[in-house]
């Protein structure tokens, strides 16, 4: 039970993460932002130091985080946040860095049995450039990218309702 507590918390702060960097690319104009937010959510999940472990060869931080024994559920959404956060460095205009993200999000995804986006229509049709889209129009996009359950949908483990009368 405490494993799957902790496995809910960490997937729901990692739909989070993947909102709100949605809202800084998209809302913000800042690609650049969003890519932070999403690598240095990836060291958050990982408890291992977020910076060395991005700076590792695309092989080399999948054996880390099989040999660190990270859940596998958590391994799909760091590769898929991988895989956004090099779309937005893309944007930013970051291309080397972004291609190392791509080449990392993918070697997670190999080291895990995961299917990612594998073409550039693929990868831009997740992207729509639109400045008008509203967050809640974001929806199918992070759907697409294998977050389902937003933090609006479903419940905090680390949060009991109150029983409706508590005045015993």
């Amino acid at each position: 039970m405490l494993t799957q507590d902790y496995l809910m918390r960490i997937l729901l702060q990692f739909a989070e993460i993947v909102r709100r960097s949605w809202t800084k690319a998209r809302k913000e104009h800042d690609p650049k932002a969003a890519a932070d937010m999403l690598e240095d959510a990836v060291g958050e999940a990982t408890d291992i130091d977020g910076g060395v472990l991005l700076s590792l060869s695309p092989e080399s931080i999948a054996s880390v985080m099989q040999v660190s024994g990270v859940d596998p559920q958590i391994s799909g959404y760091i590769a898929r946040s991988l895989l956004l956060a090099s779309a937005y460095l893309n944007e930013a205009g970051e291309h080397a860095l972004a291609a190392v993200r791509a080449d990392q999000a993918r070697a997670i995804a190999d080291a895990y049995g995961l299917d990612l986006p594998t073409t550039a229509e693929e990868m831009e049709s997740l992207l729509a450039d639109d400045a008008d889209v509203e967050v809640e129009e974001a929806e199918p996009i992070l759907a697409l990218l294998g977050f389902e359950e937003g933090p609006a949908a479903a419940p905090s483990p680390l949060v009991a309702e109150a029983p409706e009368d508590s005045r015993a």
